[in-house]
């Protein structure tokens, strides 16, 4: 997103594994917030038929797909760990691709702002190229549990992802505002009405110096 200018306020979102970035843009949704989401469109530019997963069967063959002619990401993301010059092929095949439809879409959102969600806002540092940048924040002990129960994964494998990661530090250094996740889902949703009226002074402040 290097250059990026879009006309809409760009909340930028992020947050290490298992730190509750979807419940959260799930309630920012709520208020009819439109939200872009890295993931999503990191999977749409992978589908079947894309000139993206043609290049990845052509590469690893088609070990790397399901019986239904979908990318396996668990098998994917077992040979990237493995190999950092894959790693770095395959970052160079998605990224550019990836970037493109981001910028597209917060280009084309409707709402007062929009909410860019990129699990590597810091380490790819998109967090200069929005307006404001707002992270999820959990212990990394809580992250570590959340994970394992969602993913049904082993804990070794979680945590070489989080070591991969920005630090919880590294996060925050960069933060305009933090959401606490470690407590109830009540304490989170008051968090979100707080974030989301301040952002909408923001985004009208922004409409009118532009």
């Amino acid at each position: 997103m290097a250059g990026m200018v879009v006309s809409n306020f760009v909340v930028g979102i992020s947050g290490g594994i298992g730190s509750g970035k979807t419940t959260v843009t799930d309630l920012f949704a709520k208020y009819g917030i439109d939200v872009i989401d890295a993931d999503v469109i990191a999977r749409e530019v992978v589908e079947p038929g894309t000139p993206a997963l043609e290049a990845i069967v052509a590469k690893f063959g088609e070990s790397v797909l399901d019986q239904a002619g979908s990318l396996d990401r668990a098998k994917l993301r077992t040979l990237v760990f493995e190999d950092t010059e894959v790693k770095n092929w395959l970052n160079q095949l998605l990224h550019p691709a990836i970037r493109e439809q981001m910028l597209l879409q917060t280009q084309q959102a409707k709402s007062a702002y929009c909410l860019l969600s990129v699990p590597l806002l810091v380490e790819n540092k998109l967090y200069q190229q929005v307006d404001r940048v707002v992270i999820v924040d959990v212990d990394e002990q809580t992250q570590l549990q959340r994970t394992l129960l969602r993913d049904k994964t082993n804990e070794p494998q979680i945590r070489a992802i989080m070591s991969a990661q920005a630090t919880r530090q590294q996060r925050l250094a960069v933060a305009d505002d933090v959401i606490d996740n470690n407590g109830k889902a009540d304490d989170l949703g008051k968090q979100v009405a707080q974030l989301h009226q301040g952002y909408l002074q923001l985004a009208k402040q922004n409409t009118i110096s532009n």
